[in-house]
């Protein structure tokens, strides 16, 4: 079993009708992905994610607003009813992006901070989108009590330091296909130290597919590509990889495990 961690199955252009979608995650399942993690980036696309997976039991579902989408606004109310779905599984994808919004930044952490409040109010996992934001994310995790939470730091990208920091907080590290590029070297060796029992992978599709794949759409059965690169770099297994990752998955996310009665 594989478990794509973290996927937005709304964006994808190759399904863009329940059909296709049906056939993209067939395809998925026939690499050994069985589940996935599919991720709310704007608050007023929540329902048509739901309305588009909702007939599909392998998806669990988050509830956040991205930080480049904070402009659009912030109703922590409308979010909680958005979490109380039985489906939705963690708060997110929130945090701090100050590389492609710089300008925001008094924003972005008011909207973080609140959705950090929100993860311990409703006793859901945090997904977290970090770039160029190092200190100030540890910061707000930190002050927001999100270590009574945990949650994830997803695509991860940052430094061995940024990794210690937001495991000693109860995070996960997840590892995108950025992983496989030729400029990753850096990242390689962050991912070789991240621990059995912190580690989630990801594809992040329809972005960042991974070699070799690049410069095609991305999608969940593309994770298989991801976990077998990672497996390699580790001097692991495959299979033993893809277990523990899983297994991961069901610890941090305790409200998927329940739904398939773990």
């Amino acid at each position: 079993m594989l478990i794509d961690s973290h996927c937005h199955l709304d964006r994808l252009k190759a399904a863009p009708t329940q059909v296709e979608l049906t056939q993209l995650l067939s395809d998925a399942k026939a690499r050994g992905v069985d589940y996935m993690l599919c991720v709310n980036v704007r608050q007023k696309g929540f329902q048509s994610m739901l309305d588009k997976v909702a007939g599909f039991e392998q998806v669990f579902l988050s509830s956040g607003v991205h930080p480049l989408d904070v402009k659009e606004g912030l109703d922590v109310d409308e979010l909680r009813t958005f979490a109380a779905h039985p489906r939705v599984v963690a708060i997110g994808e929130t945090g701090l992006d100050y590389f492609y919004a710089d300008d925001s930044r008094e924003l972005q952490q008011q909207c973080f901070a609140d959705q950090i409040a929100l993860a311990r109010e409703v006793n859901k996992p945090l997904i977290v989108h970090t770039r160029d934001a190092r200190e100030d994310t540890i910061a707000l995790l930190t002050q927001g009590g999100a270590d009574q939470v945990g949650g994830v730091l997803h695509c991860f990208t940052e430094t061995w330091e940024m990794a210690k920091a937001s495991m000693d907080l109860g995070f996960y590290i997840s590892v995108s296909g950025i992983v496989t590029f030729k400029n990753a070297a850096e990242l390689r060796n962050v991912i070789r130290k991240v621990p059995k029992d912190r580690l989630l992978v990801e594809t992040d599709s329809p972005y960042l597919a991974p070699v070799p794949h690049r410069g095609q759409e991305n999608q969940p059965a593309y994770v298989r590509d991801v976990a077998e690169f990672v497996a390699q770099l580790r001097g692991e297994k495959y299979e033993d990889l893809a277990a523990y990752t899983s297994e991961n998955f069901f610890t941090l996310f305790k409200d998927a495990a329940r739904l398939i009665g773990r």
